[in-house]
């Protein structure tokens, strides 16, 4: 038997396929986010890797783990992509954030956020999101994500409050101006993965201390609308997916202790967590 599993955030997403003992192959992709993209172009972007590929009819499961994937309309639109390619495979699409619980809570419950490119939080009671404090996108929400974390060094150049000599290496490396960043914000599409593209800035600053406090306010603000909602949070383990949780570990963590809770699992990117979830339940078969 074998499984195909899939983590796809907005920007790329990771494939692994596997059987019961060992790793059989691993790629990338761009991501799939079906609120921005139909089956179509799923399907287009799909056709160079599973097009004549060998392993295709030894597929029996396929879990995917999608953002974007919160409900049957949007699942639907991956679903039909991936039913072009594996027909006779069980095929289970479903949002990233039950992917990240996965991969950090296994069977455990806890309290599982992601904070990558945005940011999310669910409470899981070992097999299933019990709770969700809904997330809002860049524009009303994901506070302690790349995409709040740029768009707030922004809001600080513009605004003319950042230090000198941070804004001098800002300009170093990146092309900035009200034009550009308008457009980019609010014309094109990706305007939440333009904001997180200043994250690695961000943490290459992280010791400056007018950064160092953009961080911690960052996560502050994401711990009091999202994590301390939930009933009992300061029972549970806080684990983490996503780069500004993994690359900012030493800032979160004292943010976290500051509000009363503890840091679980930080991991960069689930699927290797999925991998363990996922082999774990087939040798259970």
């Amino acid at each position: 038997m074998a499984i195909i599993i899939a983590d796809s955030g907005s920007t790329k997403t990771d494939w692994k396929i596997i059987s019961k003992t060992k790793e059989i192959a691993t790629f990338n992709t761009i991501g799939f986010n079906p609120v921005l993209m139909n089956t179509e172009l799923i399907i287009k972007e799909l056709a160079p890797v599973f097009t004549d590929n060998s392993l295709n009819p030894s597929i029996d499961e396929i879990y995917y783990y999608g953002a974007g994937c919160w409900n049957l309309d949007s699942c639907s639109v991956v679903l039909k992509a991936l039913e072009v390619f594996f027909p006779a495979a069980e095929i289970r699409v479903t949002n990233d954030l039950l992917g990240a619980a996965r991969a950090v809570c296994g069977h455990q419950a806890g309290i599982a956020c992601i904070l990558g490119t945005g940011a999310n939080s669910c409470l899981y009671d070992g097999q299933k999101i019990v709770d969700n404090v809904p997330a809002l996108g860049f524009i009303m929400g994901d506070e302690g994500s790349g995409a709040y974390l740029g768009k707030r060094l922004l809001q600080s150049y513009f605004y003319r409050a950042l230090p000198k000599e941070i804004e001098e290496r800002l300009l170093t490396k990146h092309d900035i101006s009200k034009k550009i960043m308008l457009e980019n914000v609010y014309y094109k599409k990706g305007g939440n993965t333009y904001l997180a593209s200043f994250a690695k800035f961000i943490i290459a600053e992280k010791k400056h201390p007018f950064i160092r406090q953009l961080i911690t306010n960052a996560f502050d603000i994401f711990i009091k609308n999202q994590l301390l909602k939930y009933e009992k949070a300061t029972d549970y383990p806080i684990h983490f997916i996503g780069s500004i949780a993994y690359y900012l570990e030493e800032i979160l963590s004292i943010v976290l202790e500051q509000n009363g809770l503890k840091l679980g699992k930080i991991l960069r990117q689930p699927i290797d967590g999925l991998v363990d979830f996922h082999q774990s339940k087939a040798s259970d078969k």
